[in-house]
């Protein structure tokens, strides 16, 4: 049935997908299921009304425990700079309003109002902080917002400080020149097919290139990962299976392998990782990742 209708898979992640059928389970043998009627109908009214009163009891909590307004910009396809609102507290965090701030976010006046516009849905009283980026612009308009609101504190966002920091430390040129061939080595991996899988035996599974936290810690789990597969890759690369292939003879075969064999870069790429890989540590507890 789920392959008929083309869920998506990650369903099975929701923490009410078991619970679903425990209750199809407890209500035996010809439970009849409901109607898309009502599951657009009757039942989505219901779900709607479930979520309004816990967002009701959020907001009612803000009067005793006070709120964090986070802002979160992204670029859409269209290239618009859209800042998502959100309210945490510790009853839970709800999504607030999305805003196209396009005409607004390089101008630190016109970024001040659109928040302190937020401040004010919200209530003065109830806010505690407001966390933005740390870019010039959100850095001023934030001062703005104290200096109006001497109750209210602005706070950088921790995850885009520590992707500064990382995208400071990937300007130096020795620790550029260092990604980039990491980078290439990957590349060519990635690229061809055949090598892909030859390597996915050989580290049983486990990818060199990983979904990103954020933009610039990229590069640095990219070497992290290259590190920990080293012996696996090197192992590949002797393989007979490796020499007795077509691509052990192109000369973007050859050059792939001199620059995995190559014992300078591992130096480097161990010196670089002593540095950044705190700081990729610190960034997955703040982002919220595991």
């Amino acid at each position: 049935g789920g392959y008929d209708a083309n869920i998506p898979f990650n369903v099975a992640r929701s923490p009410y997908y078991q619970l679903m059928f425990d209750s199809i389970v407890a209500a035996g043998k010809g439970f009849k299921g409901p109607s898309m009627h009502d599951l657009r109908g009757s039942l989505l009214k219901k779900e709607v009304a479930s979520i309004d009163e816990y967002l009701k009891g959020c907001k009612a909590s803000w009067a005793k425990t006070g709120c964090t307004i986070m802002s979160d910009g992204w670029s859409d396809g269209k290239n618009r700079t859209i800042i998502n609102f959100l309210a945490s507290c510790p009853q839970g965090t709800m999504f607030l309003k999305s805003v196209d701030a396009s005409d607004r976010v390089k101008d630190a006046n016109l970024l001040f109002e659109l928040l302190d516009e937020i401040v004010l849905e919200v209530g003065v009283e109830n806010v505690v902080q407001i966390i933005t980026d740390n870019a010039s612009n959100y850095v001023l308009a934030g001062k703005m917002l104290e200096a109006k609101h001497k109750t209210i504190f602005w706070t950088p966002c921790a995850a885009h400080c520590i992707d500064l920091m990382l995208e400071d430390i990937g300007k130096k040129d020795w620790i550029k020149n260092t990604v980039e061939h990491g980078k290439s080595i990957t590349k060519y991996i990635y690229n061809h097919s055949w090598v892909l899988n030859l390597m996915r035996k050989n580290t049983e599974g486990r990818e060199l290139v990983r979904p990103a936290i954020t933009r610039f810690a990229t590069n640095f789990l990219t070497l992290q990962s290259l590190i920990s597969q080293q012996q696996n890759l090197k192992r590949m690369f002797l393989s007979d299976e490796w020499n007795a292939s077509k691509w052990s003879r192109k000369q973007d075969g050859k050059d792939t392998k001199k620059k995995l064999f190559d014992n300078l870069f591992w130096k480097k790429t161990a010196e670089i990782m002593k540095v950044a890989e705190p700081l990729v540590k610190v960034l997955r507890l703040v982002d919220g990742a595991n």
